[in-house]
């Protein structure tokens, strides 16, 4: 029998200090009720300052690892995926590597952003079907609140987003069993890279900083929020087409849809879409607001905790986000 991916251990982790909404109306011209309309998010988790993506990510690969009854030294290769590294370069695969202990594996940083779960998931999967590697570590990890423009200008944005990170140990399998990753499907269109996109630092601006950086605060993200929108509620239901047709599957098969939690309202239109029961679509962006590309792991980690996932059940995953980048997996649990 050919090898085959299984996921043998989830984990998340979520910093401890909790931002609602009426926090945020204290800072900015924002309400409560205008959020939960928009986003259907009320809360989110922000990272204390000096805690970035790496150290999250640390914590969510231990809690993968231990899932997986798995130690650091058994690993021997790691995905990391981040549009918010810890620094410009090097990458928060190396960093969690050391951390971890793991020995002098290979690390290597995908930068899909919102998609970024899948598109590192289906790095793991080339790489294990091709025997190239025994047990790969998985880890999606997002520091976004220490870089939203928290004037009335940018709350659109900054209300959105919230900091996390998800884990998966990934393995291989010849005899059938264990939760099989059935496929991946990636996509991308850089025609709308602008619309939604960080512009510094930059390698075109020499010097990369200057006086107009700051007065026009282009450091902070941008985004034509309707354009994403417009976009996501029909690229992330071709995605999951794509997924169900090539593993000769219908809606009706899927036990579980996780869509990245960019907007719930966004959620609720796939859903809609694809004529799939809202109670079968996995949302928790009310608790933690938009983790880019953590989303899903946290989202199927808590899924896997709950004891909502049974033998055989059908899941699939689908992403969208910057780029635009958009994503879709099927796994068999």
């Amino acid at each position: 029998m050919s090898i085959r991916t299984v996921i043998t251990g989830t984990g998340r982790y979520l910093p401890p200090k909790v931002v609602s909404n009426f926090d945020l109306e204290k800072i900015m011209n924002t309400t409560d009720d205008w959020i939960v309309q928009r986003s259907g998010i009320r809360t989110r988790r922000y990272a204390e300052d000096g805690v970035g993506s790496m150290t999250l990510g640390l914590e969510a690969a231990k809690a993968a690892l231990e899932d997986a009854r798995c130690a650091p030294a058994d690993i021997d290769f790691i995905v990391a995926a981040t549009l918010s590294p810890d620094h410009y370069f090097p990458g928060i695969g190396v960093e969690i590597q050391a951390a971890l202990g793991c020995g002098p594996i290979g690390a290597l940083d995908v930068r899909a952003q919102c998609s970024g779960f899948i598109y590192a998931l289906s790095v793991a999967d080339q790489f294990i079907r091709a025997g190239t590697y025994k047990k790969i570590l998985v880890v999606a990890s997002e520091v976004q609140s220490h870089n939203l423009d928290y004037s009335d200008a940018g709350r659109d944005m900054a209300v959105l987003f919230g900091d996390g990170a998800g884990a998966v140990v990934c393995e291989p399998s010849t005899d059938g069993s264990g939760h099989a990753l059935l496929s991946t499907h990636l996509f991308g269109d850089g025609r709308f890279s602008k619309i939604l996109s960080l512009d510094v630092p930059s390698s075109k601006k020499n010097p990369t900083y200057t006086p107009e950086i700051f007065d026009q605060k282009l450091y902070y993200p941008r985004m034509d929020g309707k354009r994403v929108f417009i976009n996501a509620v029909e690229r992330m239901p071709e995605a999951v087409r794509t997924a169900l047709t090539a593993n000769g599957l219908t809606i009706d098969d899927v036990r579980w849809l996780i869509p990245h939690q960019a907007n719930d309202r966004i959620s609720l239109m796939v859903a809609q879409n694809l004529k799939i029961p809202v109670e079968k679509v996995v949302r928790n962006i009310e608790k933690y607001g938009n983790t880019t590309a953590a989303s899903i792991p946290i989202a199927l980690d808590e899924t896997v905790k709950a004891g909502l996932l049974k033998a055989d059940d059908i899941v699939i995953l689908t992403a969208f986000g910057s780029g635009f980048t958009w994503a879709s997996a099927a796994l068999r649990w």
